[in-house]
């Protein structure tokens, strides 16, 4: 009677067989994760990376609205050109040495940093109380979001009746109350001009800016307050010591996503504000000379730099601040 054999393969083992499986299995998870990136790549390459190098290249150019295609190459003169006249005086002049455009990077970079300061504060106040546990809070989360979830455009038109000089809500109830005894033009004086900006833009961002916090305070652990309370410790020093290093990443990522939008200011300023110097930002500006001064290089030239400045704020944020976008400090 023949005998059989069979073969049993056994799974290799030894000690670093674990760690080549898993790096195998890392590898895998990256291949995958870069194949479900193409498609958003090549999106953002069509809807942003294209016009973005345009922008860039138009900026080297003398291009004008009706001569886009036959625009010349002029180097750095539109963003800085000098002349030296018959008497030997330098005159300079491009972007950066316009007045307005320094007076628009001051507006804008003014604006973002109160808005953002403010939205950041009043932001984690809302947030705090959100996530305390009492009745009707999912109503009150859903309610909170309001602003948020109007359009832009639409919150700037009904701020700009509520403001208005004649028949505003705002004066109304001021001089009711006594705070003023005037009626004021909020949105048309350019001494409360940005201030009336200001006021809207903190409204209508002020739940974004708690609905991100509001997530990171939601991944804290409640065993750490239950056992600060147990040791006695105050509520306050608590906040301090505890919440606010525990959501200090979630707040670090709320503050540069705000901070970037808030640098591109547009749509409030021309909606809300006449076309005064005093609250003229970067945006408005470029898109001043884009379309009715048909100044396209020049304008293209003042949308790149805005990006440049952006850019360099993002990259000193993230390196001054150690943020990290996985959810934890660099």
């Amino acid at each position: 009677m023949a005998s059989t054999q069979s073969t049993i393969r056994v799974a290799p083992t030894g000690p670093g067989t674990h760690k080549r499986v898993k790096s195998e299995l890392m590898r895998q998870r990256l291949r995958a994760a870069g194949w479900f990136l193409v498609p958003m790549l090549i999106a953002l390459a069509i809807v942003a990376g294209w016009p973005l190098l345009r922008t860039i290249y138009f900026s080297f150019t003398n291009a004008s609205l009706t001569n886009l295609y036959g625009a010349e190459w002029v180097g750095f003169k539109n963003y800085l050109n000098w002349t030296v006249l018959k008497s030997g005086r330098v005159v300079w002049s491009g972007l950066l040495a316009d007045p307005a455009w320094w007076n628009a990077v001051w507006n804008t970079v003014r604006f973002a940093v109160i808005s953002v300061t403010l939205e950041t504060i009043l932001g984690t106040v809302v947030a705090l109380v959100l996530n305390a546990e009492f009745k009707g809070r999912g109503i009150v989360r859903a309610a909170i979001l309001i602003p948020w979830a109007i359009p832009t455009i639409v919150s700037a038109r009904m701020w700009s009746w509520m403001l208005n000089d004649q028949f505003g809500i705002i004066n109304d109830m001021m001089m009711t109350l006594g705070l003023i005894d005037h009626k004021i033009a909020w949105t048309a004086s350019s001494d409360t001009a940005m201030i009336a900006v200001l006021i809207v833009d903190v409204w209508k961002t002020t739940p974004f800016m708690a609905l991100l916090i509001l997530a990171g305070l939601q991944m804290i652990p409640r065993d750490i307050y239950e056992a600060a309370a147990i040791d006695g410790v105050h509520p306050v020093k608590t906040f301090w010591k505890v919440t606010l290093p525990l959501v200090r990443p979630a707040l670090m990522v709320a503050v540069i996503f705000r901070l970037l939008d808030a640098m591109r200011i547009f749509d409030l300023i021309y909606v809300l504000t006449p076309n005064s110097a005093q609250t003229k930002t970067i945006s408005v500006l470029a898109r001043e000379n884009l379309i009715d001064f048909d100044k396209f290089a020049y304008g293209s030239a003042e949308s790149t730099m805005l990006f440049l400045i952006i850019a360099l704020m993002t990259i000193l944020y993230i390196w001054l601040g150690k943020v990290r976008f996985d959810g934890g400090d660099r």
